[in-house]
């Protein structure tokens, strides 16, 4: 069987939930991963690099800058009569793109898989992450979305593919780029951290977050929030950790003032070691946590900050 990955990137860099996913991909059969975009020969060219790979394929428009789903979903339709499987992380930009694509096809989207138990078969989260469901697909072609924190990453190197140019369509002329407004950080991107501090409605206002961000410079860490965090302002959108924001899975998770509600159970729960600083001895989060510590944030920090200075 032929799978067919959709390469995550920004036209300059691949990102590493492509690595994820072509672990995931190999499982099925032979990798074929597509690079469109504007300006992305450097791209095709690490895809090409990436173990298990054995062809990158690279489409070279402007309509395919932002790779908006309007115009890359007819590419891929196009594509899809060549591969069993089609496959995309399941991050903002696959999750906009692979329904339209399913519904294109008239198959099923099978989202956010954990596991791979044949090449019909797959396991996804549901109810918030609290159960585990098999799903077999009967649909010629599958197309999927891949929850990265459930595979390892692909070696980056190593791999020595061709690299096959093919041609862009047109301009579907459904949706054009108006702009984006993005949190510039020299911190790691939240959904491959290795290190991860969140703060929740505990920390009280949006002025308190920089408690979190001087721990977080000191560890090498990403920032992350609670969605109540979030919808109070706090903090932008893209800081959020949740079934409805990031799902993360670093080697550490620090809680900081968060509950613990379900949903943000969902994001963070397959991190492997959780750390929760919270005052309400009952919170949930204590129930998920390898190390609770019951005190007022801010004495906790504080003290968590002088202590890291002395290295």
């Amino acid at each position: 069987m032929s799978v067919l990955v959709i390469a995550e990137h920004d036209n300059a860099e691949l990102k590493p939930a492509t690595l994820n996913t072509v672990t995931a991909a190999a499982a099925l059969g032979e990798v074929t991963v597509l690079v469109a975009g504007s300006g992305c020969a450097a791209v095709a060219a690490a895809a090409a690099k990436v173990a298990g790979v054995a062809k990158v394929l690279h489409a070279e428009a402007d309509i395919y800058a932002h790779q908006l789903a309007e115009n890359l979903a007819p590419l891929l339709v196009r594509l899809a009569a060549d591969y069993s499987h089609l496959l995309a992380p399941a991050t903002t930009s696959g999750k906009n793109v692979m329904p339209r694509l399913a519904a294109l096809l008239d198959v099923a989207q099978i989202s956010e898989i954990v596991a791979i138990d044949d090449a019909d078969t797959f396991v996804r989260p549901i109810y918030a992450g609290n159960a585990l469901a098999t799903v077999r697909s009967s649909d010629p072609v599958k197309v999927i979305t891949v929850r990265i924190t459930a595979f390892d990453g692909a070696a980056a190197e190593g791999g020595s593919a061709s690299v096959e140019t093919i041609d862009a369509d047109a301009d579907a002329g459904l949706s054009s780029f108006v702009g984006q407004d993005l949190t510039v950080s020299a911190r790691p991107e939240l959904t491959s951290a290795k290190i991860v501090i969140s703060g929740g409605r505990g920390m009280q206002s949006g002025d308190n977050f920089p408690l979190l961000e001087d721990i977080a410079d000191k560890l090498g860490a990403a920032v992350g929030a609670s969605r109540a965090a979030v919808d109070a302002g706090f903090v932008p959108n893209d800081y959020q950790v949740g079934q409805t924001g990031k799902v993360v899975a670093p080697d550490l998770y620090i809680a900081v003032g968060i509950s613990g509600a379900i949903q943000h159970l969902a994001g963070m729960k397959d991190s492997k070691v959780i750390v929760a600083i919270n005052k309400d001895v009952e919170a949930p989060i204590f129930q998920v946590a390898d190390y609770g510590l019951c005190a007022d944030l801010f004495e906790a920090i504080p003290q968590l900050s002088a202590e890291l200075d002395k290295g």
